[in-house]
């Protein structure tokens, strides 16, 4: 058993459900925070599928964009693990409704963290906040890039990389000697077991193919199995070198023909009909003109893109697992959760 107390905000989330399931194995005690504590009952039902949590986990209510419950959450704790943002299916109507809680959230955890003499934050951020704005001719990143907000990106970059980058200004802001350090994880596209049956968006890609849509864009993704971005988050919080670092977080980069032609593998015996023809880019984009989902994977069509993982395998020892894996172990737990 370890004495140093973790919270872990969105506890509810796909990447923060893992965290809390690793780090109770590990002998932490974890404070999660939920916007509502109605779902205390079944989040920790979802948890006991993994791990048994006993008296060592608390669940406490608070909201991004509200003060009231973030000073009472943070007291006690060494460390914080900022999941907590919004990731949606669809582009919203008003792009301020992901951008704010998202850069208001973040800013709120941090104030409350730095008041509470927390040690470190790890915070969630995404590739999104790294690949994006800068023309199809650029294909490989490092954490030394940001996305370019000032072309034409959707809200979910602007509220990812807004978010962290109002993240480093408020350490950055701190006294020297203020003991707050900050890391941050930037995954790719999270692959790997689903935890429960609410609707993710990233387990959106798996489920089509697995319901037989029919054929793939040409899109490319950069992919990270859950359970490796959780282990990333448990890594950052506790190696010295990780402060002051962000660590782009991706496993395998890969085609969408890829994962269907390792989904047809493995389930077409099962009686999943996985199309693996390439559907033309041009019919994506005539399609797109009426489907607002559709329209969210124009602005990649064609392109690849291959951001490193150096700093984070060297830094922290990240090994991640492969992309059969990470996209098997999705297929099944949509299958086992009978959602498909």
């Amino acid at each position: 058993m370890k004495d140093e107390r973790v919270l872990v905000t969105g506890a509810s989330g796909f990447v923060a459900i893992h965290c809390i399931v690793q780090l109770l194995e590990q002998g932490y005690p974890v404070r999660g925070t939920l916007r509502d504590l109605k779902r205390e009952p079944e989040l920790r039902a979802t948890l006991s599928r993994f791990v048994d949590a006993g008296d060592r986990l608390e669940l406490v209510e608070a909201d991004l964009l509200e003060d009231a419950g973030w000073e009472a959450a943070m007291r006690g704790c060494a460390y914080v693990l900022h999941v907590a943002s919004p990731f949606p299916l669809r582009e919203p109507e008003n792009e301020d409704d992901l951008i704010q809680p998202a850069v208001d959230g973040t800013r709120r955890v941090l104030r409350a963290a730095a008041e509470a003499g927390v040690r470190r934050v790890v915070q969630t951020s995404s590739i999104a906040a790294v690949i994006y704005g800068h023309g199809p001719d650029k294909h490989h990143f490092t954490e030394s890039d940001w996305s370019n907000i000032h072309a034409p990106v959707g809200a979910y970059v602007k509220s990812k990389t807004q978010a962290e980058r109002a993240a480093w200004e408020f350490v950055q802001s701190l006294a020297e000697d203020h003991p707050l350090e900050l890391a941050v994880i930037n995954p790719g596209w999270v692959l790997g077991p689903l935890p429960d049956t609410h609707q993710r968006t990233s387990g959106e890609l798996v489920y089509q193919l697995l319901k037989g849509q029919p054929g793939v864009a040409r899109n490319h993704y950069n992919g990270v199995d859950v359970r490796d971005v959780a282990s990333a988050h448990l890594s950052a919080m506790t190696r010295p070198e990780a402060a002051g670092q962000r660590f782009i977080c991706v496993g395998a980069n890969f085609w969408m023909k890829d994962m269907a032609v390792i989904l047809r593998k493995h389930f077409q015996p099962l009686g999943y009909n996985v199309r693996t023809n390439e559907i033309p880019s041009w019919l994506i984009r005539l399609l797109a003109l009426f489907d607002p989902t559709i329209r969210l994977t124009v602005s990649s069509l064609d392109w690849w893109v291959e951001p490193s993982s150096e700093r984070i395998r060297q830094a922290l020892g990240w090994r991640p697992r492969s992309l059969e894996e990470m996209i098997v172990s999705m297929a099944e737990s949509l299958i086992e959760l009978k959602m498909v």
